[in-house]
Formats: C-alpha cells, sequence, structure tokens
C-alpha cells in the first residue's frame, strides 16, 4: 500500500516535509479567504441576470442568514472594490467584481460537468461543486476540462 506521498506505506506514520506541508494549509486558508467573496459575486450576477437587480434581502434568504451579516460583507466587498452598493438601493458588481464572477461561474461549471461526467448525481455534483470549486488550481480545472472534452467525444 502507498501513502500520500507515493511510498511504500509503513507500520508508523509517514509526514509529508514541514515546509511543504505549511504550503499546502496555506493555500487552504487563502482559499477559505476569497471563498465568500466569490460566492457573493457569483450569486449577485446571477441575482441581477435573473431578477434585473440584487438585494440584500435576496442574498439573507438565498444565503440563510441574517441581513446584518449580508451588510457586514457587503461593506467589505466595496472596500475591496467588488460591489457597488446604497442603502436601500440594489447592489451591482464593479468590473472587477464582474470578472470575478465570471471566472467564478466558470470554474463551478467545470467542476459540476466534471463531476457528472464521473457518474456523480446532478444534485450531488451541484452540492460538491459549490465547495470544490474555491479550492480547485488552474492545473487540475485545466485537467477536469480535457477530461470533460475527451469523455464528450466518446
Amino acid at each position: 500500500m502507498m501513502n500520500r506521498m507515493g511510498k511504500p506505506k509503513t507500520q508508523t506514520a509517514d509526514l509529508a516535509d514541514p515546509k511543504k506541508q505549511a504550503q499546502w494549509f496555506a493555500r487552504v486558508r487563502e482559499a477559505h479567504q476569497t471563498e465568500t467573496a466569490e460566492d457573493y459575486v457569483e450569486l449577485i450576477a446571477d441575482l441581477i441576470e435573473a431578477k434585473g437587480e440584487a438585494r440584500v434581502v435576496d442574498l439573507s434568504e438565498r444565503f440563510g442568514i441574517s441581513h446584518a451579516t449580508v451588510n457586514k460583507v457587503i461593506m467589505r466587498l466595496k472596500k475591496e472594490g467588488l460591489v457597488n452598493a446604497q442603502p436601500y438601493r440594489a447592489l451591482f458588481l464593479t468590473e472587477k467584481g464582474k470578472q470575478l464572477a465570471v471566472a467564478c461561474k466558470q470554474r463551478h461549471i467545470i467542476v459540476f460537468e466534471f463531476l457528472k461526467s464521473l457518474g456523480v448525481s446532478e444534485k450531488t455534483a451541484e452540492m460538491d461543486a459549490e465547495g470544490v470549486e474555491h479550492h480547485v488550481s488552474q492545473e487540475t480545472l485545466r485537467a477536469f476540462q480535457k477530461f470533460i472534452n475527451k469523455k464528450s467525444k466518446q
């Protein structure tokens, strides 16, 4: 049996190099920091496309969180230059926010289609893609897309 590092598994636990493992965890922490912003801009873009506007009440309902929590995140997104918002008005994405929303949506679709191509049910693929999309590298996305393309030609 092989361990995570591709070496034969021994009786004692094999650990990765500390610096390498620290890099892995740093990448995960970075993904967690951007995850909320990505979810918000993606949902704002979807709401604008579907309803013509995105409002705090819509985000609150769809995320299942309070208006106060949504307002707090929106303030952060404004500071990051992703959202324009005025009190009691609809939310709008800046150009930077629109670009991030498009990138997030594309990444979500690739992960979703990849999971479906493996035989995962649509419902489960949708739920799993929502988490995986924030943690997948560009290299892995390209591999997913290549697999999808190859599978669709069969």
